[in-house]
């Protein structure tokens, strides 16, 4: 006798536990958007919402954009899976050149993984085994940095510098020490484009690294510009420091691009907006528009050609994931790389942006607002907290700018934004007369 396909759950509404999310809450009152087009979410009824984080930092090109959709639909009807372990299909190998010529010049390669976690997790180990494949082992430890955000996985919370992911899941791996966050907010708040004075902080990289034995040390991550901690731009010149540090005592630097690649400073990846290439960049988001789980780690030439002195026939890499290169993420990848072509994506965002930063820093004025931080068509809106109850005024305005039909992201006290690069004037305007009105005194 078969069993049975279904079987009555009392609580069937509530058997989704949700990432990030405070459940018995949420379950009192939840969000639902069923459908989305645009710069918008659409509720069960018929609400539409203006969407002040693509989604979570990844529906570049706006929701439902044709292009990808259709590209999604035309390969699940012809290839719906092929493992890429010693095989793959053609447009992986296609969508892997067209990405690698999008990225910085001297990233030649693309490892392909599911998300970014994936993504930060194969970089350092990666990193790892281009040191044991040169003969130096012993580089085994890894530099993250405060406020660092780079994933879930063991790996990325290890390197990560937000204390609050970290301490149900301990112990994490050893051999990681941190840097500073580069950022003083007492002379960098409200600043225009990149701060000045922070060249200290990425000197504490050469005093990190001395105590530590420059011999023992595989990697460096750092996110160019710090995404989820906050929204932090790197002061101007020290990302060049860094890779300067680096160069000097053999050290990859691995940038975490997943929320910064794909236009979201202008340009395709931050590397290119600050003139630093690192030795490998790990990507997600953006790269499918959201469409489809997807991440990648570029990786330059050198690190790639370090693998290939042994034998032909020998698997070089023992790493991968059953989804790596998936059809339908590669058809959605190349998609989204037609529509920044075709569209003039980066074009028109940059002719936005000086409105943008504006719009932000019109804020400043507001009450409770201690700091406002942009870098491309990201920002943060820092607000001083309550007295004894950290992060309710965030979320009190959070709440707010909902009900007024903005979704923004709520940080403790961190207001954070980053649209669809799609955005025009009026739609950055109403994000920030919509905050403004969040921050105001109501009667």
């Amino acid at each position: 006798m078969n069993a049975p396909l279904k079987r009555s759950l009392p609580n069937a509404a509530d058997a989704f536990w949700m990432p990030f999310s405070p459940m018995r809450a949420f379950n009192e009152q939840p969000l639902l958007f069923d459908r989305a087009d645009g710069m918008h979410y659409v509720t069960p009824d018929g609400w539409r919402v203006l969407d002040g984080m693509a989604g979570l930092w990844c529906v570049n090109a706006g929701h439902a954009q044709p292009r990808i959709t259709e590209a999604i639909r035309e390969a699940a009807g012809r290839l719906d899976f092929v493992s890429s372990f010693k095989m793959t299909h053609p447009a992986a190998r296609s969508y892997a050149q067209r990405l690698c010529a999008f990225a910085p010049d001297g990233i030649e390669r693309v490892f392909f993984v599911n998300s970014g976690s994936e993504a930060v997790d194969t970089a350092l180990k990666i990193a790892r085994a281009y040191h044991h494949a040169r003969g130096r082992s012993a580089r085994t430890k890894l530099i993250g940095r405060a406020k660092g955000y780079h994933g879930m996985g063991f790996g990325g919370l290890s390197v990560a510098g937000i204390g609050r992911h970290k301490q149900d899941f301990g112990p994490l791996l050893p051999d990681v020490a941190h840097l500073p966050l580069p950022y003083d907010r007492e002379t960098m708040a409200f600043s225009r484009g990149l701060p000045d004075g922070g060249l200290a902080a990425a000197d504490a990289l050469e005093e990190l690294v001395q105590i530590h034995d420059p011999a023992t040390v595989a990697a460096v991550i750092v996110e160019p510009v710090t995404g989820s901690g906050g929204v932090y731009p790197p002061p101007r010149g020290y990302l060049a420091r860094l890779r300067e540090i680096c160069d000097r005592h053999g050290i990859l630097l691995i940038f975490d691009e997943v929320i910064t690649g794909f236009g979201r400073l202008g340009t395709p990846f931050a590397a290119q907006a600050y003139g630093v290439t690192p030795d490998l960049i790990t990507c997600a988001k953006g790269m499918t528009n959201g469409a489809v789980p997807m991440g990648g780690v570029l990786v330059s030439e050198g690190v790639y050609d370090a693998f290939m002195a042994g034998p032909p026939e020998a698997i070089e890499l023992f790493h991968g994931y059953t989804y790596s290169a998936h059809p339908l993420a590669c058809a959605a990848g190349h998609a989204m790389l037609d529509v920044f072509e075709q569209d003039d994506l980066l074009g028109r965002l940059n002719a936005v942006l000086p409105v943008w930063q504006e719009g932000a820093l019109r804020l400043r004025s507001s009450p409770h607002v201690v700091d406002v931080r942009t870098a491309g068509l990201l920002c943060a809106v820092e607000l001083a907290p309550r007295a004894g109850v950290a992060g309710a005024r965030g979320q009190q305005t959070y709440q707010r700018c909902l009900d007024d039909g903005l979704l923004v992201r709520s940080s403790g006290d961190t207001i954070v934004l980053s649209p669809p690069l799609i955005a025009g004037e009026d739609d950055v305007e109403t994000i920030f007369a919509t905050i403004g009105a969040a921050l105001a005194p109501t009667a």
